[in-house]
């Protein structure tokens, strides 16, 4: 089986091997799993039924994971994706009151669009066209983001109405609990133990229990907190039947009047445009952490995980679910060692039978997997130790994309910005020829958008 294993995912030319890429694996699921709830609750605000976007979530992962791991060979997972989910039910369902049928319809044809550009090499294209300065400030840029979201989910940073954030309140049981994990997990990455995040999520977990039947942690489903203790270990899955094929009659809404037309093909235009560079974005950042890229600064098969991810729109589409996209969670594994599809097959696997394990995965809270988020974020900032400080032109539109990931809370926008920076510095320092073509055209692309945005 070791033997088989090796032969179709390559384990011992990535310097690799089954164990560590299972523990990669489990790693990347344990910090995703969230995503099966969170997108059922956030779709179900749209009208679709929350139980079958669970199954829908679920299995759009699994496929979009499999073709990652099978096509690609890279160690990424693929889910819809939070921030497309969100503007899929917030924005286009209850803001412009189009149907959840209208909104599937939309992501699905961005899905077909994305096999199209990705069979066609214009992804591929858009990724190699990034400068490795930019791969390696992006790398950074995602782990500050991933710190930051790891921050918000263990409530150690809050909203605050003058300061926008503030400190979160320690004597709270997941705050309090979340900082435990994130030194338990730091001190087990220090001392080079195997599965040192995986063990910080179960510890941490653990602890939490704990903390439930001493009565310090509250249940509280009214504001989120719910028990922390499985009540049961099997289930049986919900119906698919609700979601299952819809985005299939939302086209008949759409060509009721020229003005839906245009807001359907407006809608369409948004997820593409935020998910191809969230995904470009993603795949850069946790790249640079693996050090994936050649001499180059291209990523290997770069133009298959594209389209693994383009199928996991489609199919997510059809199943009913918002945009599916790689993960920054992926960069977890990659911390484990993970290095190749085996990875994805494992984290695959872990979304399949989430389907009937539900209880207990579902149970997992925030500030559990909010301790490997955090390890990751720090682990991920190593990348721009490559980037040449004492060169202006290249330290500023690092510092400007690494800043603005975070702040925008968008990888895409920060992408941009960083885009946007390294053309007026290179310009400043004469070195046009550090400008590719294509570059320009993305900054030109970025500064469409934002005027249209300031005066349509």
């Amino acid at each position: 089986m070791v033997s088989f294993l090796d032969r179709v995912f390559h384990l011992k030319d990535k310097g690799t091997n089954v164990k560590t890429e299972i523990v990669a694996g489990i790693t990347t699921f344990a910090t995703m799993a969230y995503i099966l709830a969170v997108n059922a609750n956030i779709l179900g605000a749209a009208g679709l039924d929350e139980g079958a976007v669970f199954v829908a979530t679920a299995l759009a992962s699994v496929i979009g994971t499999i073709a990652m791991g099978l096509l690609a060979n890279l160690p990424f997972a693929v889910a819809p994706g939070m921030g497309l989910n969100a503007f899929f039910a917030f924005t286009v369902v209850i803001g412009m009151c189009f149907s959840p049928q209208f909104a599937l319809a939309a992501v699905l044809t961005e899905g077909i669009i994305f096999i199209v550009l990705s069979k066609t090499g214009i992804r591929t294209k858009l990724f190699n066209s990034i400068p490795l300065t930019l791969k390696y400030a992006v790398g950074g840029g995602i782990g500050l983001f991933i710190l930051f979201i790891g921050a918000q989910n263990a409530g150690i940073v809050t909203d605050s109405y003058a300061t926008m954030v503030q400190i979160g309140d320690f004597a709270s049981a997941p705050v309090a609990l979340a900082l435990v994990g994130s030194i338990i997990t730091i001190i087990l990455l220090v001392k080079k133990v195997k599965g040192a995040l995986l063990l910080g999520i179960v510890a941490t977990w653990l602890l939490g229990m704990l903390a439930q039947l001493i009565g310090w942690y509250e249940v509280n489903a009214a504001v989120g907190a719910y028990s922390l203790v499985p009540n049961a270990i099997v289930d049986t899955p919900p119906s698919l039947a609700p979601t299952f094929g819809i985005a299939f009659q939302g086209f008949a809404d759409v060509f009721t009047d020229a003005s839906t037309v245009v807001s359907f093909l407006t809608v369409t235009f948004a997820f593409l445009f935020v998910d191809i560079f969230d995904t470009i974005g993603t795949l850069a950042g946790v790249a640079s952490k693996a050090n994936m890229f050649d001499k180059h600064g291209k990523l290997e098969r770069a133009d298959d995980a594209l389209f693994a991810d383009a199928i996991a729109t489609s199919v997510g589409a059809v199943l009913g679910t918002s945009t599916a996209t790689t993960y920054i969670e992926s960069a977890a594994g990659v911390m484990e060692g993970g290095r190749t599809g085996l990875t994805s097959i494992v984290v695959a696997i872990g979304f399949a039978l989430s389907l009937l394990f539900s209880p207990i995965f579902l149970t997992i809270p925030g500030f559990a997997t909010a301790t490997a988020l955090i390890a990751v974020g720090i682990l991920m900032m190593e990348p721009i130790k490559n980037i040449k400080f004492d060169e202006l032109d290249e330290l500023a539109p690092m510092v400007i994309t690494v800043i603005a990931m975070p702040l925008f809370y968008s990888i895409s926008d920060g992408l941009f910005f960083g885009i946007l920076a390294f053309i007026v510095a290179k310009a400043a320092a004469r070195k046009f020829t550090e400008i590719s073509p294509l570059m320009w055209c993305l900054g030109a692309v970025y500064i469409l958008k934002i005027a249209m945005d300031i005066f349509l």
